[in-house]
């Protein structure tokens, strides 16, 4: 390894440190209570379930050997299949190595150029990273929200094929998806569903089926569901991810997910573990009583409402804070966890209580004494009392960064500011360019999370110097930024709102997850009419509302005029171009031009 790459990593490090985001592995103490880990049932430590494993290892070896379409495996595969297929009344299902790779897998078979996937706002990593390299488009809905989803879903009629995912119990909330209005909102706009049963599968549904089955019991519409995904790691004690559905979807899987089709078989005391584990999950309904029983006596102790499932979320706000009370509880004898960004959102850093049916009532009355209702007061997240301010242009070169300046400058004026553009193309800095108009605001500068020397979109300068753009490092910083900056944040995008980041997604995609506010900028003169319009049209059908419209350049008395008329943006300004380009010339601007005003807006 070079030096540079040597020092990339060192600085990286430092910067992941400085940000309180560095990361150990800790392993799980057997001397202490456990209220963290996702085995729910307790079934990583049966008896039966281990000695299943020995015996499928004294028969059948400790590999796969090979993946499963070159021999691999045992007959042991085919058995824990039919048993989960079996016990969540599906046709059929298949097993992957880890329920990561089965979410990647289904994602990335069924969703192709022209459909549209709708995703939850709090889906899990691996379903968003699959929706990132599915072929279709990706649009991120509000959280639970089914209106907003259905607002999504109607614009999207265009499709071949529309799908949504969600989770059926969320993995950092503890919250149930609200499976029936969903299922028929699928029907209305003729949507396949795919459900993660990853926190549910084992602890909530009938014979512990999962949320679909509990939705199914409550009127839900059967004929939308198309899959699912089944992870292995948490009710079940082992490993490995299946996928239920029809038989004819499994065979469409065995020959396009590639996850399945180019990944070794899982061993042998997997499968053999999961044949024992389903069938005593399926018959555990007496510890799922218990586990339900203890949930809502901690939630009712701590003051809070009784989870769906297993997870109890307290809600801290700053990841140190969270950090200290799991330090805390941890020396007062309790295995518990904290949650902090990028896993949950910026201003959300949690305890994360896991509740198990082998917990003692005792234990719980001793948590919720140690945690306290002063704790529990603070279960609102405490989220960033503003989401950050995003400079976004119809086109190139149309007078970003003078606006980006000029909404700095006036933040300035009222309080703290902090100015990033996460993706820097050509030469010419634009962070350079922002902070000398603005060197005497007292602005903080982020630098670009990525700079690339080709003048061109993103995708296109990113592959010139042999690069690829990772929108998922670009919310990583803006969330981290968001937590560790009290101030308004100010961000300017590269290019026009639909250039692309790589082939699959558009800066509009990352905005769409992000929802934040958004200012547009766009030319004065002639071509702006068509231009404008339909960026709003873009920005809209991502429920993404402009707070103002800055138009650069000569005045155009018609086009302002129409636009004011036909765009339907609250506020619109007219920026000239400065000659000279000066921070007095911005000023004497500002004098007469009332932008701080948006940030209250």
């Amino acid at each position: 390894m070079t030096k540079e790459i040597q020092s990339d990593f060192e600085k990286q490090l430092a910067e992941l440190s400085r940000q309180g985001r560095s990361r150990e592995i800790v392993l799980l103490r057997d001397d202490l209570a456990d209220f963290a880990s996702n085995d729910y049932l307790g079934l990583a430590r049966n008896k039966e379930i281990i000695d299943a494993a020995r015996q499928a290892i004294s028969k059948h070896g400790t590999g796969a050997r090979a993946s499963r379409l070159l021999g691999g495996g045992a007959a042991l595969d085919r058995q824990a299949e039919e048993a989960l297929a079996d016990w969540l009344g599906a046709e059929a299902a298949l097993l992957f190595a880890t329920g990561f790779q089965a979410n990647l897998g289904l994602l990335t078979a069924l969703v192709q150029r022209g459909d549209v996937l709708f995703s939850d706002q709090l889906n899990h990593a691996s379903l968003i990273d699959a929706a990132r390299l599915a072929g279709g488009r990706c649009v991120v809905f509000a959280h639970n929200d089914c209106q907003d989803l259905e607002a999504r879903l109607a614009g999207a009629s265009a499709a071949r094929r529309r799908w949504v995912v969600s989770e059926g119990v969320f993995s950092m909330d503890g919250d149930l998806a609200p499976l029936v209005e969903i299922s028929r909102l699928c029907k209305k706009y003729d949507a396949g569903l795919l459900v993660d049963e990853a926190h549910a599968a084992g602890v909530v549904g009938p014979a512990g089926a999962g949320a679909w089955a509990a939705a199914l019991a409550e009127g839900a519409e059967a004929s939308v569901l198309v899959a699912r995904t089944v992870p292995c790691g948490k009710a079940l004690g082992a490993q490995g991810g299946f996928v239920a559905g029809s038989r004819a979807l499994i065979e469409v899987l065995l020959t396009t997910a590639r996850s399945f089709v180019f990944s070794t078989g899982v061993a042998p005391a997997i499968s053999g573990a999961l044949v024992a584990a389903i069938a005593l999950a399926r018959d555990a309904d007496g510890q799922r009583e218990a586990l339900h029983a203890r949930a809502r006596e901690l939630a009712q102790a701590v003051g809070l409402e009784a989870p769906a499932a297993a997870i109890l979320p307290i809600l801290v706000g700053e990841s140190a804070a969270a950090l200290d009370l799991a330090e805390k509880a941890q020396a007062a004898g309790f295995e518990v966890r904290a949650v902090r960004p990028p896993t949950v959102p910026a201003g959300s850093a949690r305890l994360r209580i896991v509740l198990h049916a082998f917990n003692s009532r005792t234990e719980v009355a001793r948590l919720a004494q140690h945690i306290g209702a002063s704790h529990a007061s603070q279960a609102q997240p405490k989220t960033p009392s503003r989401k950050p301010l995003v400079v976004v242009g119809t086109d190139t070169d149309i007078g970003k960064t003078v606006v980006s300046a000029l909404f700095v400058r006036a933040a300035a004026s009222i309080g703290e500011v902090c100015y990033w553009k996460p993706v820097q193309t050509g030469s010419d800095s634009d962070t350079e360019t922002v902070r000398r108009l603005c060197a005497d605001s007292g602005a903080v500068f982020k630098d670009p999370h990525y700079s690339f020397p080709l003048p061109a979109s993103p995708h296109e300068a990113a592959e010139d110097a042999g690069a690829h753009i990772l929108p998922g490092a670009l919310e990583e910083d803006l969330s981290a930024l968001q937590e560790s900056f009290e101030g308004e944040v100010v961000v300017e995008l590269a290019g026009g709102l639909c250039v692309p980041y790589d082939e699959r997604e558009t800066q509009a995609d990352f905005l769409a997850r992000q929802q934040p506010r958004i200012v547009l900028v766009a030319r004065a003169g002639l071509g702006t009419l068509n231009h404008t319009l339909l960026t709003l049209e873009a920005l809209r059908a991502r429920k993404l509302e402009p707070l103002a419209l800055v138009l650069v350049g000569d005045e155009h008395p018609s086009n302002s005029s129409t636009l004011r008329r036909m765009g339907g943006v609250r506020q619109v300004f007219e920026v000239p171009f400065f000659d000279p380009l000066s921070k007095e010339a911005l000023d004497e601007w500002l004098a007469f031009s009332n932008l701080a005003g948006v940030f209250d807006a």
